[in-house]
C-alpha cells in the first residue's frame, strides 16, 4: 500500500507506538505548525531570546547544544520553561556517529545529558545496527525517539543511493525507537510503516550559502518531496528582518504546503 499523502499528521498518529512520535504530530495537528527552528547560536542569551519570539509558531526547537559558550545547568531549566510555555518539542542535533556502548554514554552522561531534556535526537546509520541499540537503551524508557540521518542537503553529501536504502533498512528494523528521518523526501512508500522525514536545507530568498548548503522552499519540500517537517535556521533569525514575521512566514508557507497536499 502506497503512503497516502492526504493522510492528516493527526491521522497518522496511529501508526507509531513511539510516544516523542506520537507527541509531535498531535501537536503539529495541535498547532497547525510544521515548522522547525535550527537555532544554531553561541550564547544562552540569545538563543533563549530568540526561542521566546519564535516558540510560539514552531512544533520543534532544533538545538546544537554544544556550540554554546555558556552553558550550564540553568540554560536547561530555562528551554524546559520555554518549552512549556509555547507548546514545541526539543529536537538535538547531536548526530551520534560511534558504537553503541560510547554513544549510549554520550547520550546520557557527560555536562550535557541530552537524554534528559531532548525528546528527539539522530545518528548516523554508518555504525551499524548498534548505534541505534545502544541510544535505545536509554531513550526508550524515556519516552524519546531517534531520527536516522539517511540524507543531507550539503553539496557532495555521501548519503545517497544504497546508504540511503541501508539507513531505511535499519529504521524497520528498530520500529519502537527510530521515527523517522532526516533526509530531503519520503523515504519509505508503504503507509503501513509511517516514518516522520524532517528536511533541512529550506530557504524562501537563498538558493545556497558559501559552505555548501543547498536550500529548497517550504513547497519543494513539502507538498513535491512529502516531507513532514521543513527545518529552517539562518533564513529566520539572520535575514535581517524581525524574527517574529520571519518565522511566521515560513510557518505559513509550510503548513499552506501541507493543505495543498492534502488536497491534491
Amino acid at each position: 500500500m502506497a503512503f497516502n499523502s492526504k493522510k492528516t499528521y493527526g491521522e497518522r498518529i496511529e501508526n507509531f507506538t513511539n510516544i516523542a512520535a506520537r507527541e509531535l504530530l498531535t501537536l503539529m495537528e495541535r498547532k497547525k505548525t510544521n515548522l522547525s527552528l535550527a537555532l544554531d547560536v553561541n550564547t544562552k542569551r540569545e538563543f533563549l531570546e530568540i526561542a521566546d519570539k519564535v516558540g510560539p509558531y514552531i512544533c520543534l526547537l532544533k538545538t546544537h547544544i554544544d556550540i554554546l559558550v555558556d552553558f550550564d545547568q540553568d540554560f536547561i531549566e530555562q528551554l524546559k520553561k520555554l518549552q512549556n510555555k509555547h507548546d514545541f518539542m526539543i529536537f538535538e542535533d547531536r548526530k551520534f556517529a560511534d558504537i553503541g556502548n560510547t554513544v549510549k554514554h554520550q547520550y546520557s552522561k557527560g555536562i550535557y545529558k541530552i537524554a534528559e531534556w531532548a525528546n528527539i535526537t539522530n545518528a548516523h546509520p554508518l555504525p551499524g545496527d548498534g548505534i541505534v541499540s545502544g541510544l535505545k537503551e536509554v531513550g526508550l524508557p524515556l519516552g524519546r525517539g531517534l531520527l536516522l540521518l539517511a540524507e543531507m542537503s550539503s553539496k557532495g553529501s555521501l548519503a545517497t543511493g544504497a546508504y540511503t536504502e541501508a539507513a531505511v533498512e535499519m529504521a524497520r528494523r528498530h520500529r519502537d525507537f527510530v521515527i523517522g528521518f532526516i533526509a530531503g523526501r519520503k523515504l519509505v512508500s508503504n503507509e503501513n510503516e509511517d516514518f516522520i522525514v524532517m528536511s533541512p536545507g529550506v530557504g524562501l530568498d537563498s538558493s545556497k550559502d558559501g559552505l555548501g548548503q543547498q536550500y529548497r522552499t517550504p513547497r519543494n519540500v513539502i507538498l513535491e518531496s512529502n516531507s513532514d517537517i521543513i527545518i529552517v535556521g539562518r533564513g529566520i533569525y539572520e535575514s535581517g528582518k524581525d524574527v517574529i514575521e520571519e518565522a511566521l512566514r515560513y510557518k505559513n508557507a509550510g503548513w499552506n504546503a501541507y493543505l495543498e497536499r492534502l488536497m491534491n
